[in-house]
């Protein structure tokens, strides 16, 4: 479960998420981008339609994370990139 703080931040726009527990939150249609999402959980969330340009999800835990539609342009992405279920 998430920390409430965490996507409290998360939503308000906070660039620094490392080691952030975000799963299974809902940041659908949220703008992230260029936040730092290093080493967070961010299993089981909903990431759909979410801005995520130039954010680092390096270390990330993106298992089961649904990033359909997401805007990944230029984020860095966990070299587990090719394992991330993206919900159709």
């Amino acid at each position: 479960m998430a920390n409430p703080d965490d996507v409290a931040r998360a939503r308000a726009g906070d660039k620094n998420l490392n080691g952030a527990n975000l799963s299974g939150a809902d940041l659908s249609n949220a703008y992230l981008g260029g936040a730092n999402f290093s080493g967070a959980n961010l299993s089981d969330a909903n990431l759909s339609n979410s801005g995520l340009v130039d954010a680092n999800l390096a270390n990330a835990d993106l298992s089961g994370a649904n990033l359909s539609g997401a805007d990944l342009s230029d984020a860095i992405l966990p070299d587990s990139w090719q394992s991330i279920v993206a919900a159709r």
